[in-house]
């Protein structure tokens, strides 16, 4: 079959023959009809993840069919369709019963620790291949498993409640998903912030008050929008100390930061004015939950989540094709989510 590879890391992916994967006893083995290409990949490609091993085939947000399935499997058929929830885990640890799989010793993150979805197939236990509804494209279903996801698992992680409001900083894939869910799960009023003019106004079709930080700073605009009081909940997907730091100093009293953009660098708070004296909350937010998928999906099923704006490219299982799209995310020029199209 053919792949796209991490043969090593710091150079381009190589397009790379292998064997079609056969099944364990308790997996399916997924014909792949859309893999989503993320941020995370580029970061994998250049080598900054430490615990990648390369060689390795990227890809975690996937979607496909089931091609062919274990003897112990009796959940799928041949031909379902399904889209994969990209944490493997072992289902048996204390952190795996208690619902926090994303914490589990022996966890794998597909294109990550094992093999993902820049191939024609891809092998998973069963439980981590999900139903995926006729009404949902593939290219959606597979930007559902990362970007959308994530921000659900972040608004969750903030305890947003109907009625209150909801800055999100960063409006690329996780942001415009993060927009479109507060609105869904009851938030009053979103405001979305972003350098990226063309960025602000997708979030404004989708009904949220767009800040362009580019023409100034953007807690003073958050500030005066809300008459000084802040929002409820901020979330922060682009992981860098400024934007980190702004979304603390947007909170309202008693409001949660939570961040899940990546990042490595330390930020920098005034620890009584902006977190001990009004109270806010600083929540990290790693990942994201199976238990969300469902709830994910059929939001997406009725619309109240539409990746339309999200999933703006397409390209081929093709070698130049998907490294000039990882170049463009390393250096920010990439559209909101380009998928590979099988």
């Amino acid at each position: 079959m053919r792949t796209l590879r991490i043969t090593a890391t710091g150079r381009p992916l190589d397009a790379v023959d292998l064997p079609v994967p056969t099944p364990g006893p308790g997996d399916v083995v997924v014909r792949v009809r859309a893999a989503g290409i993320c941020h995370s990949d580029a970061h994998y490609r250049a080598g900054r993840s430490a615990s990648l091993k390369a060689p390795v085939t990227p890809g975690h947000e996937v979607a496909g069919d089931i091609a062919a399935v274990g003897a112990d499997v009796h959940t799928h058929a041949i031909g379902d369709r399904v889209c994969l929830h990209y944490l493997v885990t072992c289902g048996r640890c204390t952190h795996c019963v208690a619902g926090r799989e994303q914490f589990c010793p022996t966890g794998q993150m597909i294109g990550h620790h094992r093999d993902g979805g820049y191939a024609e197939y891809i092998v998973v236990p069963a439980r981590n291949a999900v139903p995926l509804p006729a009404e949902i494209p593939y290219e959606h279903g597979a930007a559902l498993m990362c970007s959308s996801s994530t921000s659900l698992h972040a608004l969750r992680r903030g305890r947003l409640a109907p009625g209150e409001t909801v800055a999100v900083i960063g409006i690329g894939g996780l942001g415009i998903s993060a927009v479109q869910l507060a609105k869904a799960l009851g938030a009053l009023e979103v405001y979305a912030i972003d350098l990226d003019a063309t960025k602000v106004a997708a979030a404004e079709r989708y009904g949220a008050k767009g800040v362009n930080a580019s023409l100034g700073d953007p807690v003073a605009r958050v500030r005066e929008l809300t008459g000084g009081h802040g929002v409820d909940v901020v979330v922060e997907v682009v992981g860098s100390p400024t934007t980190m730091r702004q979304a603390v100093q947007m909170c309202a009293v008693q409001g949660r930061a939570v961040i899940a953009g990546l990042s490595r660098e330390n930020m920098e708070l005034d620890t009584y004015r902006e977190l001990l004296g009004p109270e806010t909350e600083l929540i990290g937010s790693n990942d994201h939950l199976l238990a969300e998928l469902p709830l994910l999906l059929e939001l997406a099923r009725r619309k109240a989540l539409d990746l339309t704006e999200v999933v703006k490219d397409h390209v081929s299982l093709d070698a130049d094709e998907v490294n000039g799209v990882l170049d463009a995310l390393d250096t920010y020029r990439a559209p909101l989510r380009t998928v590979i199209r099988f």
